[in-house]
């Protein structure tokens, strides 16, 4: 595995971490200050008290800093902490690290007394939380050798359905379902692939991939009702976008699995419009603040006028991320442009002409890189100089975003780990089915390159 994903619930929405190549000591440092707001910096300052952890360091001054600090907002925060029961906080961390594979089976726990340590609790409660794994059959403990991960026991698998209709014209959803069959806990489950994009649509992927066709979505539907008479355990969903009939598409096909029973795990959006919610569980990014991150960014870069550029149609993450956009304007005083949002096609010359004409901008938000990928050749091609005249940026970070004619700066997002954390979310809402709805959101990571005008990162 070359991911680690940690679930980290709070009230209905949860927000993951992914890790490489970290020993498991370190992923207890994760920020848990959703369900118990002292857990993460009462950790770290324990952390901070130990000197093996500093290595080289010989400022002594800034530990003691580093260590005060980190003891006065751990204060600040225990009043909210107190509101969850601290066996319940020792269980989400162990549930969730097991259920999401940080603790594989046959693994063994941190015993009673590390645990303790970790969350300031003591053997009794941490033995309340233990106890409530063994009683799910998640655990078990070995007299003398402790409390081991217990294998999954399920003599047959799942056959799960994916519905994705851009699968080969959007390019995260190729990793998505790869970060599904490397799950750890995938096997012997068996994927069902559904793809309604082959109807009309280039299997080409990236910037002059063709979009699907309005038959995409008929073909979508029909897709769903195969699952239904196939009677599949339950079905990944990645809603339609780009085409005039996508929400009333979108609903038909949910109305038809929720009649049939069918567990449905929404993948990188919703099929409600923004800001609204389904009560389907949801694995993907937080686009409202990768938005803000990206147009942040090229503030700082040097921009002054900016506008947001979409294609038509586009999923409603594309509205979180305009909600992101507006934020970010605001928290830094800028007057937004008398029309900043533009949607439409980033290859027809006249309308992106007619979008500089109107705005003047020297600083372009992408909905995507596809659109900023074809938007920079539009540029290009009308004589602008990317970055020194108009500086541009998107989101996603696929695989041509450093091979375009200036390498984009853009958003990455963790596509392998979306996946897989989408198998665990699926598997788990099939052992419990009244759980609350989850909104699981992994982070995005900013990728400097030249298109923004700053140095490209490392």
């Amino acid at each position: 595995m070359d991911w680690i994903g940690v679930l980290l619930p709070a009230a209905d929405k949860m927000i993951v971490n992914t890790i490489s190549d970290i020993n498991q000591q370190i992923l207890i440092d994760l920020h848990y200050n959703l369900c118990c707001g002292t857990y993460a910096l009462a950790r770290a300052a324990r952390k901070a008290q130990s000197p093996q952890n500093f290595g080289k360091v010989q400022d002594r001054s800034m530990v003691k800093q580093r260590k005060t600090g980190l003891i006065a907002d751990a204060a600040a925060n225990r009043e909210s902490s107190q509101k969850i029961p601290k066996h319940q906080v020792v269980f989400d961390y162990l549930h969730s690290s097991i259920l999401s594979g940080v603790y594989k089976p046959g693994d063994r726990l941190p015993s009673e007394a590390e645990l303790g340590a970790m969350f300031l609790a003591s053997r009794i409660t941490v033995a309340k939380a233990v106890l409530e794994l063994q009683r799910m059959n998640l655990v078990n403990r070995r007299p003398g050798a402790g409390t081991h991960v217990q294998a999954r026991q399920q003599s047959e698998g799942h056959r799960f359905g994916l519905l994705i209709p851009e699968l080969g014209l959007t390019e995260i959803f190729e990793p998505i379902c790869h970060g599904m069959m490397r799950s750890p806990f995938s096997r012997p489950d068996t994927l069902v692939w559904g793809n309604a994009s082959g109807l009309g649509a280039s299997n080409a992927s990236g910037p002059d991939a063709t979009e699907p066709r309005e038959d995409t979505a008929k073909a979508a539907e029909q897709m769903g009702q195969n699952f239904i008479a196939q009677k599949v355990s339950g079905v990944f969903f990645a809603p339609l976008e780009f085409i005039p009939e996508k929400d009333v598409a979108n609903r038909r096909i949910m109305r038809a699995l929720e009649r049939a029973k069918i567990p449905t795990v929404l993948l990188d959006r919703c099929y409600l419009p923004y800001p609204e919610r389904s009560h389907h569980d949801l694995v993907g990014i937080d686009n409202r603040r990768t938005g803000y991150q990206i147009t942040e960014h090229l503030i700082r870069s040097g921009a002054e006028r900016f506008i947001f550029f979409a294609e038509a149609n586009s999923a409603n993450t594309v509205d979180a991320r305009i909600t992101g956009f507006f934020e970010a304007l605001r928290r830094h005083a800028i007057a937004p442009a008398s029309e900043p949002v533009w949607r439409g096609n980033p290859q027809d010359l006249t309308y992106v002409r007619m979008a500089l004409d109107s705005a003047r901008p020297d600083g372009i938000v992408c909905a995507n890189d596809v659109t900023a990928a074809r938007l920079m050749q539009s540029l290009l091609a009308l004589g602008r100089r990317i970055p020194e005249e108009i500086r541009i940026v998107g989101i996603d970070d696929v695989r041509y975003a450093n091979l375009l004619p200036v390498p984009l700066t853009t958003m990455h997002q963790n596509c392998a780990a979306i996946g897989a954390i989408a198998m665990a979310t699926m598997l788990e809402r099939l052992e419990y089915p009244d759980l609350p709805t989850r909104e699981i959101m992994l982070p995005t990571r900013l990728v400097v390159r030249r298109s923004c005008g700053a140095l490209e990162s490392h």
